[in-house]
């Protein structure tokens, strides 16, 4: 899954992420206009994982 299919799609990610991940808070996956990489980013590093990973798990949400 790429960032523009990630943002088009990011309601449901977001509420099934928060599923996965209660250590998520809504602060860590506000995705603001263009900000996409950088949310992206807090979250490889909050759930420490790689790129790749994160865009797996967010595949198989």
């Amino acid at each position: 899954m790429n960032t523009t299919e990630i943002k088009g799609n990011w309601k449901e990610i977001k509420g099934k992420l928060k599923q996965e991940y209660a250590s998520l808070t809504d602060d860590d996956l506000l995705m603001a206009e263009g900000k996409e990489e950088e949310t992206l980013g807090k979250l490889q590093e909050k759930l420490g994982k790689t790129k790749e990973e994160l865009h797996k798990v967010i595949s198989n949400l």
